[in-house]
C-alpha cells in the first residue's frame, strides 16, 4: 500500500457552529481503509478549511469526490530563493524613516525560521506589539534564558541555527554571512514588527508546512506576508498551489502577500508566481561573484600560512580502502592540508584533524559548495596539477585563501513584476 502526503483543500471556513477538526476526522474515517491508521498530519482551521493527510491514491480519489472538498493534491516541495534585492536595486540604509508608522506594521515571514539570539534582532527602543496582533507575544527570555532579549519577535517562530539562515538574512538588519559575503543584508523597513513562521528545512519547504504558516499568519493579524520561495515552474491550477491558496485567503482579510517570482530565468515562462492576487517580485540573478581559485565558497582564512600538503590516497588508515570520513590516518593528517579525490572530502579531512582540504569537484563542475574547514574545490585538470606537484616535490607546501566577493559589473537589470488585476506590468531598474 503506497501512501503519500496530500493536501485536502476545502475552501473558506463555514460560518456559524462548525468544528473543522471534527469534520476533517469525519471525512477521513469515511475513506481511510485501515481503521487504526493515523492519517491526519495537519488541520487548517484558523483562516481557511483543509488538512494534510497520508493517503493512498484510492483514498485520494474518494476524498476528491466529496462535495465539501475543492481539491486534493500531493504536497510538493518548494525551494528558497535569493535574498539580495535591496542591494541589487541600490536601496540606501540612510533614507528618511517614520519609525512610529513603521512600528505599527507587522510583517509575517514564511521561511526557515530565524536565529533569535542574533544581535540583529535586538529589541532596544521597541514598545509593546500593536493591539491588532492576535498571535503569541512572548519574551525571548522564556526560551533563551542566557540571553536578556525582550519582545522583538512576535509569532510562532522556531529556531534552526546554521549561523545565518535565509530567514535571518531576509528579516534582520545586519546578519552577516558566516562564510563570506562580507556584506550586510538589509530589511526595507527596519522598524517593522516581525512574525516568523518556520515552514522550510534543509531539504526544502513542504506544501503542508507552508499552508500551516499561512493559516497562522492570517489569524495572527499580520499586515503583509513575505514568502521568498517557490517552484521552478508555475502551476496554472491555483487550487493545487499552496502559496496561491494561502495568499488568496490572506487577500480576503486585506493582507498583501509578496512572493519572489523565481530564479529560473532568463528563459521565457519561468516566473513561478502568477496568481493575480500576489505581488510577484523578481529576484533576478545575483550581482556578486565569489572569487576563488576553484569552485566553492571558502569563508576560512589560514592567514597566508603554508602547511604541509599530502595526497589523501597516501594517508588512508590501514583498515580502510579510501579516504572516507573516519578513514584518514589522523596521525599522518593532523596539521596538514589534504588533497582529496572527490567533492565531499572535507568531511573526512575535518574529522581527521586536517587544517584544510583541496577537493576534486567532478562530477559537480558548476556546483559551488560551502566547506567545514579551509578548502578549495578544483576542476579535474587543476586537481591533477596539484597531485603532480605533491608527487614531484620533496616537501610540498600549500595555503588556502579565503574567497572574496566582488561586484559583478555584468549583472543583468532587475526586473520588477507586478500583477494588477489581470494585467502584468513590468518595470526595469538599472542594477
Amino acid at each position: 500500500m503506497i501512501m503519500q502526503v496530500y493536501i485536502v483543500y476545502m475552501g473558506s471556513l463555514p460560518t456559524g457552529q462548525y468544528s473543522p477538526l471534527s469534520k476533517h476526522f469525519s471525512l477521513l474515517q469515511e475513506v481511510v481503509e485501515a481503521v487504526c491508521r493515523n492519517s491526519l498530519l495537519r488541520s487548517y482551521k484558523r483562516s481557511f478549511n483543509g488538512f494534510a493527510a497520508k493517503l493512498t491514491d484510492l483514498e485520494r480519489q474518494k476524498l476528491a469526490s466529496k462535495k465539501e472538498v475543492v481539491s486534493v493534491f500531493p504536497s510538493k516541495t518548494y525551494h528558497l530563493h535569493t535574498t539580495r534585492s535591496w542591494d541589487f536595486i541600490g536601496l540606501s540604509g540612510t533614507v528618511e524613516r517614520n519609525a512610529a508608522a513603521e512600528s505599527n506594521v507587522i510583517v509575517g515571514f514564511i521561511d526557515t525560521g530565524i536565529w533569535p539570539e542574533s544581535e540583529s534582532f535586538n529589541d532596544e527602543g521597541f514598545g509593546p506589539p500593536p493591539k491588532k496582533w492576535k498571535g503569541e507575544s512572548r519574551s525571548l527570555e522564556l526560551d533563551i534564558t542566557q540571553h536578556q532579549m525582550k519582545v522583538r519577535l512576535q509569532g510562532r517562530y522556531r529556531s534552526w541555527k546554521p549561523y545565518c539562515l535565509n530567514g535571518s538574512r531576509q528579516q534582520s538588519k545586519g546578519c552577516q554571512f558566516l562564510w563570506n559575503c562580507s556584506r550586510y543584508c538589509k530589511r526595507g523597513v527596519p522598524s517593522a514588527r516581525i512574525a516568523a513562521y518556520k515552514a522550510c528545512y534543509p531539504d526544502g519547504c513542504e506544501d503542508a508546512s507552508i499552508l500551516a504558516a499561512f493559516d497562522d499568519a492570517i489569524a495572527d493579524g499580520v499586515d503583509i506576508i513575505s514568502i521568498s520561495l517557490g517552484s521552478n515552474l508555475p502551476d496554472a491550477d491555483f487550487s493545487h498551489d499552496a502559496v496561491a491558496i494561502g495568499a488568496f485567503h490572506a487577500m480576503e482579510k486585506g493582507i498583501l502577500t509578496s512572493q519572489s517570482a523565481g530564479n529560473s530565468g532568463p528563459d521565457k515562462a519561468t516566473v513561478a508566481s502568477i496568481a493575480p492576487w500576489i505581488l510577484s517580485v523578481a529576484a533576478s540573478s545575483t550581482d556578486r561573484q565569489i572569487i576563488d581559485k576553484g569552485i566553492g565558497i571558502n569563508g576560512f582564512s589560514l592567514n597566508g600560512t603554508t602547511f604541509p600538503l599530502v595526497d589523501g590516497k597516501n594517508v588512508v588508515a590501514s583498515e580502510c580502502s579510501d579516504s572516507s570520513v573516519g578513514c584518514l590516518n589522523s596521525t599522518l593528517v593532523k596539521g596538514k592540508i589534504v588533497l582529496c579525490n572527490k567533492p565531499q572530502g572535507d568531511d573526512g579531512a575535518s574529522s581527521a584533524g586536517a587544517v584544510g582540504s583541496i577537493l576534486k569537484n567532478e562530477p559537480f563542475e558548476y556546483d559551488a559548495s560551502i566547506f567545514l574547514l579551509p578548502a578549495s574545490s578544483l576542476s579535474a585538470d587543476r586537481h591533477d596539477i596539484v597531485a603532480s606537484y605533491i608527487n614531484s616535490t620533496k616537501e610540498p607546501q600549500a595555503t588556502i585563501l579565503k574567497s572574496e566577493a566582488v561586484k559583478d559589473r555584468n549583472a543583468p537589470k532587475l526586473l520588477h513584476i507586478l500583477h494588477v488585476g489581470e494585467y502584468l506590468c513590468t518595470r526595469n531598474i538599472e542594477a
